[in-house]
């Protein structure tokens, strides 16, 4: 009997296609927005050899100054281990130094060097051409509109935005 059959529902289904009353389609569908975007960043950072780990480091460097792993770790969502590789990649290509921090042998705090600091910029050059391509399906001033909205969504009770 096709009411019995679970397959056959009128709940809705959790899905990512436009126009979902699912509880789960703004999650859904943020996730394939992020899939784009992190596509977009990603071919921005391609050339300049590193990796959106590798960045996502470096603007938590540029946003709060020299930082402890352990600090990196939960503001970039890596586990111990992760952030250690990455940092050591970091090192190895010059683009941030780990230093000791004054009154605690056991810690070290993650620098980024002028190298790092032109790297960083020179990745938001190239992502200029490809983040207007992300974007090139929505209105004039949906980009701002959007932005407001998902800064509100990230950063609840944050009024900087």
């Amino acid at each position: 009997m096709a009411a019995d059959d679970p397959r056959r529902t009128t709940a809705s289904r959790a899905t990512d296609r436009p126009g979902d009353a699912s509880p789960f389609a703004l999650g859904l569908l943020l996730r394939r927005a992020h899939w784009r975007a992190a596509a977009a960043m990603g071919e921005a950072l391609r050339p300049l050899g590193v990796e959106l780990r590798h960045f996502a480091v470096l603007i938590e460097l540029v946003n709060h100054g020299p930082t402890v792993q352990r600090d990196l770790a939960a503001a970039t969502g890596s586990d111990k281990a992760g952030i250690m590789r990455v940092v050591d990649d970091l090192e190895r290509k010059g683009l941030a130094v780990r230093k000791a921090v004054p009154g605690d042998r056991r810690v070290r705090a993650v620098e980024i060097t002028p190298q790092g600091l032109e790297l960083f910029d020179a990745a938001h050059v190239a992502a200029g051409p490809l983040t207007e391509r992300l974007v090139a399906e929505l209105e004039p001033g949906d980009t701002e509109q959007l932005t407001a909205l998902l800064t509100r969504l990230a950063h609840p009770g944050d009024n900087e935005a």
